[in-house]
């Protein structure tokens, strides 16, 4: 009887894993390399873009967990970002309040080309702009609208030490905006460059480079040697505006644009910028938590012409994706998605081309080098559609094959794959901890695949898209894990959960509250009309609001909710949800105010709740309030603190 058992047993194992699944003894080897034991933590943090969710996750690795959801630029009725009074003004822009991006890059703040875990920057592909998030509360800073471009894809990538994050043109456009014939305007692209506070991450527009109109799509900092230096791929050379899937494939190679920043800063510092005045909007979270926004006008922006030496474009095949920086800031690789190989380019022979002047004309001002003037090697055979590239520790470099979708791994020393394995499907970006970085952590590569077909059970028409995470600690790769993920993954970046663990916040110190609607006790609650606003000044506690009966409200009146979170202990939130509210809930912290607007419609008796499950006595964490008509001569009363209602 035992044979037969097993043997079904094996085959149900099989039919579980999937039509090519591994061998038992192999998949359970995977499972105990991923399996995180309840109430033990993960070995590293991972950020992943969430693409069109507007919003970046949070996941665990290696058990490949979904931590938290962080929301950037797109409302998020969970926690009440954006709907909440203070935290509205993070979204606006110069086009008004723009409640919604497409997030593609995270990237981690440095110091000396390490991953520090201060900040995470992220950026906004549509309306351009760059986020900056703090590391000790998992929330939203600050974030800056890039003014003169269209499309920030490239970036927000960051130099060495933090000094700048980049953002280049994804869409050329007349630049200064122009109502001009689509076909026949004059059409630019710009690299910006956002200065970074060393102290606080506080970001200010530092300059703008004007550049050709073509489509510049990634971007990475140099590092060591190539510290100075940015670089940016670009395709569409070809200047299409129509049907670019033919129109901008029309040449054998486009370019990486080589940014000397360091000769740009002496530029703008000798007064070669010229001054433009595009709004942009700049929005943080001021003293109290309170959301602040500013308009600004001034930027300086440098013609390449006029300051000679800051850019250099370096020919490489064909429609290049990554531009990515190998560990060591010597080799630079190109990931061209319409290429049959991987150009590899020397930071050592971009400098001797540059003093030898082994040019090959110039564009715009700037000149074009000598492919093999700078080109080291091409790693032949790299499969269909080469995009991004990073490193691992030991001098190997990984790039995903879309078209193929496949990883290959090859030697940086000796331009060869010495490794590929398949991914399912469609790999896109790929992430090693700290593959970015002067010393990578190793150990595992992250695919982030765009299709996922029959990986999963079926959803209707939307199908997840995936994360697969391979063991690359020796010499062959090795499939650990494949996980749904929310929203579509373009990059992530990880670091040891060491470096941030024991600095998360766990609560707000609620002497320290500065909004100024906050209500530190119950004795000072309190209720007050200014015309047709009226302003409650309320406290949550487990397990009641107060004050939680409230009567005087017109209809038409804005009611401005202003709840304090009196608890102090870690990971007890509460939540507020009004009956016909026309946005979303809030979601408050220990010790933190947060302010929710409803305007009621017609008279009654409407209720509000805690929605956080907070207490065995959550479900009687309630009140009410009473509604009469305009004009009504109903008094203002309430109960707790002052209040006369008993």
């Amino acid at each position: 009887m035992r044979t037969p058992l097993l043997a079904l047993l094996a085959a149900a194992l099989s039919f579980a894993c999937g039509k090519s699944s591994a061998p038992l003894g192999a998949a359970s080897d995977a499972a105990a390399r991923v399996y995180i034991a309840p109430g033990q933590y993960d070995e590293l943090y991972a950020f992943m873009s969430g693409g069109f969710s507007g919003n970046v996750t949070v996941y665990g690795l290696p058990s490949g967990r979904l931590l938290q959801q962080i929301p950037v630029f797109s409302q998020y009725p969970e926690k009440g970002y954006g709907y909440s009074e203070q935290s509205k003004a993070l979204l606006n822009t110069s086009y008004g309040f723009i409640p919604w991006d497409d997030v593609h890059h995270p990237q981690l703040s440095m110091t000396d080309g390490m991953a520090d875990g201060r900040w995470l920057f992220v950026n906004g592909n549509n309306t351009p702009r760059i986020a900056r998030l703090d590391l000790t509360r998992f929330e939203t800073e600050e974030i800056i609208e890039i003014p003169n471009a269209a499309g920030g894809h490239g970036s927000p990538y960051l130099t060495q030490n933090s000094e700048y994050a980049v953002s280049a043109t994804r869409f050329a456009v007349p630049t200064p905006q122009a109502d001009v014939p689509i076909k026949t305007g004059k059409f630019g692209g710009m690299l910006s460059f956002v200065k970074l506070d060393s102290v606080s991450g506080h970001m200010s527009l530092a300059f703008q480079i004007l550049v050709p109109g073509y489509d510049y799509d990634l971007a990475r900092a140099g590092k060591g040697p190539s510290h100075g230096w940015s670089f940016f791929s670009t395709y569409n050379t070809e200047e299409a505006k129509t049907l670019l899937e033919m129109n901008a494939s029309q040449k054998d190679k486009d370019y990486i644009a080589a940014v000397n920043w360091k000769q740009a800063e002496a530029c703008v510092a000798e007064g070669k910028g010229k001054a433009w005045s595009t709004p942009y909007a700049h929005n943080w979270i001021g003293e109290g938590g309170v959301a602040k926004s500013e308009m600004l006008r001034s930027q300086k922006v440098i013609l390449p012409v006029d300051c000679p030496g800051i850019v250099y474009f370096i020919p490489t095949p064909k429609s290049p994706h990554g531009a990515d920086v190998d560990p060591t800031g010597e080799y630079i690789v190109g990931g061209g998605k319409l290429a049959t190989v991987i150009p590899v380019h020397s930071f050592t022979k971009l400098l001797k081309a540059i003093a030898d002047r082994a040019y090959d004309g110039e564009v715009g001002g700037i000149p074009v080098l000598k492919y093999e003037a700078v080109n080291v090697c091409e790693v032949q055979n790299p499969g269909l559609g080469p995009l991004h590239t990073e490193f691992d520790d030991k001098g190997f470099a990984y790039t995903s094959v879309f078209i193929s979708s496949e990883v290959v791994k090859w030697s940086i020393k000796e331009c060869k794959v010495v490794d590929r394995v398949p991914t399912y499907y469609s790999i896109g970006h790929l992430m090693i901890p700290g593959g970015d970085t002067r010393k990578p952590y190793g150990k595992y590569m992250l695919a982030l695949n765009k299709i996922t077909k029959d990986r999963y059970l079926p959803t209707g028409p939307e199908l997840t898209q995936s994360g697969q995470l391979y063991d690359i600690s020796g010499d062959k790769m090795k499939l650990l894990l494949d996980f749904p993920m929310t929203g579509e993954p373009h990059y992530a970046q990880a670091l040891p959960a060491a470096v941030l663990k024991d600095k998360s916040q766990k609560a707000y110190v609620l002497a320290e509250n500065k909004d100024p609607y906050v209500t530190r006790s119950e004795k000072d609650v309190k209720v007050a009309r200014q015309g047709t606003k009226v302003h409650v000044s309320m406290t949550a506690i487990r397990s009641h609001f107060l004050p939680d009966n409230i009567e005087g409200i017109q209809v038409g009146d804005s009611v401005f909710f202003h709840v304090t979170n009196l608890e102090q202990d870690w990971d007890v939130p509460h939540g507020f949800a009004m009956m016909g509210a026309g946005n979303s809930e809030l979601l408050i912290m220990p010790g933190q105010t947060r302010t929710l607007v409803w305007v009621p419609q017609r008279p009654g008796i409407y209720p509000f709740y805690c929605t956080d499950f907070c207490s065995a006595l959550h479900q009687e964490m309630q009140g009410y309030m009473r509604v009469s008509a305009k004009g009504s001569s109903v008094p203002l009363v309430w109960n707790g603190g002052a209040g006369t209602l008993k």
